[in-house]
């Protein structure tokens, strides 16, 4: 079981590198030739139906997605990382479960295409709805304002754990090429940090102004750079972390220590 669900981490990892090296390229290609916009996850997605067997492609991507879910349930719920009982490792666990959770729509989004079960085209944005969901609950604006901090929090934390390198703990890169990779890592968490940052303050104008229009999400982000001074290279630096970011799954995939749960983590960690 346990090399099984290690396969699985793996490739989820490498999934969701892929995802990441789509939506940097898209953007990349946007930067340099001009053209649309940035795009979201759901069309970095869909690109994926215009090339030989996409839909063959998508589905691989969906079950390395499915891994991915898998393994942050397994960190967050069964300590799989063995991490401490603090405080900040309890934020960690938490901040794993709520991965799991939006990385489990991308995995539905990747099936849903796959299966040509509709979802192929671009999609609408996913942060406007949910934001329009939270503040018809009862103390709306104040729980997305809640939500925005946290994201605000999440960024903050990413961009420190690219720039003083502690995510090194959980690696090992190749002697060879590990100066480089070492390089792509901390440069892609950075830039990833940075973009969720920028949707943490959209969030957080969604809940003050009560207006779900105002949320947004990466390609949001990516174009709100686009229009600051030196936007242009701004944007074509955000794109080019975006990528560095996906390699940096694909890094994880190959090279992260991953500690598979067995049975008795599972029956450990049931309340039954």
């Amino acid at each position: 079981m346990d090399n099984s669900f290690e396969t699985l981490a793996r490739a989820g990892y490498i999934a969701r590198g892929v995802v990441y090296l789509l939506l940097g390229g898209l953007a990349l290609s946007s930067a340099i030739w001009g053209g649309e916009d940035a795009e979201g996850s759901s069309d970095a997605l869909s690109s994926l139906l215009g090339l030989p067997f996409g839909r063959v492609l998508l589905a691989l991507v969906a079950v390395g997605l499915l891994g991915y879910v898998l393994w942050k349930l397994a960190q967050s719920l069964l300590n799989a990382d063995d991490r401490d009982h603090d405080l900040n490792d309890w934020a960690t666990r938490a901040g794993q479960l709520i991965s799991a959770v939006a990385n489990l729509f991308l995995m539905f989004t990747a099936a849903r295409m796959a299966l040509a079960m509709g979802g192929g085209e671009g999609g609408g944005n996913g942060e406007e709805t949910a934001s329009a969901w939270l503040l018809q609950q009862p103390f709306g604006p104040y729980l997305l304002g809640a939500v925005g901090a946290g994201v605000i929090g999440f960024a903050g934390a990413q961009f420190w754990y690219g720039a003083t390198g502690g995510y090194r703990k959980h690696l090992s890169l190749p002697s060879g090429h590990g100066s480089w990779l070492d390089r792509i890592c901390a440069f892609g968490l950075m830039a990833r940090g940075a973009v969720f940052a920028i949707i943490g303050g959209f969030v957080l104008y969604a809940a003050f102004t009560v207006s779900a229009e105002q949320a947004g999400g990466t390609a949001d982000a990516l174009d709100y750079v686009r229009r600051l001074p030196f936007g242009a290279w701004l944007y074509g630096l955000g794109a080019l972390g975006l990528a560095a970011f996906g390699a940096y799954g694909v890094i994880q995939g190959l090279y992260r220590h991953v500690d598979a749960p067995d049975m008795g983590d599972v029956r450990a960690a049931s309340p039954l």
